[in-house]
């Protein structure tokens, strides 16, 4: 049997134009907006310290994908709404995030395995040893560990430069939010307030500049830890928050019960 493939359906026109679908122009992205946040990363190069924020225990001679390529890739589906780690098994066809992550073989031809040509990304199963990569963990899987003390660090260092350094005044904001939970996730408990299942993470704000982030569950207070994240933050860069110009530090807490 013949393979026919139409590429060019004709519509109806409308008044004096024609209306043309036409399928012949290749692989098409719909995320072009995603470069904008290429464009950010190489400005700032904040993805390229929080790698160095990991201990990579991988054999280099079998690594086709840096921790830079793997985080560039994770942080860009987070920035554009996919949060879930199947969704990199079609990502990983589209060559514009190929080149927002970073590869020089935006099409995948080089790849290793003949089963991952044409695949530029990873897949979710090597995400998800990122992802998961914890001291003490297996290590025949989860050879990629984070540092959580360090990338803290990172953040929080980056959030002071954002603060106008002629402020007079400064109020970090402490809060905490419901994270819903919809499945089996480790640490998940019942809050009372929120009425569902779900992670209490706690968040400081300087106006509008994120200075900490910490994922915590909901079986605690919701002020847990903030005292203790006040002195990370005054002790990361006390010059520049309270030695140039910042005479007044307020802390105003809205932390639900």
């Amino acid at each position: 049997m013949a393979e026919c493939k139409q590429e060019v359906f004709e519509f109806q026109a409308h008044g004096s134009r024609k209306v043309t679908a036409d399928f012949s122009g290749g692989y098409l992205s719909s995320e072009g907006g995603a470069v904008f946040l290429r464009g950010v990363d190489l400005r700032m190069g904040l993805i390229e310290r929080l790698a160095g924020c990991f201990s990579d225990y991988r054999l280099p001679c079998l690594v086709e994908h840096k921790v830079a390529e793997l985080l560039r890739q994770r942080i860009g589906a987070l920035a554009l709404g996919d949060e879930d780690l199947n969704d990199h098994d079609r990502r990983r066809l589209d060559p514009l995030h190929a080149r927002i992550a970073g590869k020089a073989d935006v099409l995948g031809e080089d790849r290793l395995c003949e089963g991952d040509k044409g695949k530029a990304l990873a897949a979710h199963s090597t995400l998800n040893r990122l992802e998961l990569g914890v001291l003490g963990g297996d290590a025949r899987y989860k050879k990629i560990i984070a540092r959580p003390q360090e990338i803290e660090a990172l953040l929080i260092e980056e959030g002071i430069k954002a603060i106008p350094r002629k402020s007079r005044e400064i109020i970090l904001d402490f809060d905490a939010t419901d994270d819903p939970l919809h499945g089996h996730q480790e640490g998940a408990f019942f809050h009372g307030y929120y009425r569902s299942y779900c992670y209490l993470p706690l968040y400081c704000f300087c106006g509008n500049v994120p200075l900490l982030a910490r994922l915590r569950d909901a079986k605690g207070d919701a002020s847990s830890g903030t005292v203790e994240a006040l002195e990370k933050i005054r002790l990361r860069h006390p010059e520049a928050l309270w030695a140039q110009g910042a005479h007044h530090c307020a802390s105003r807490q809205r932390i639900r019960p």
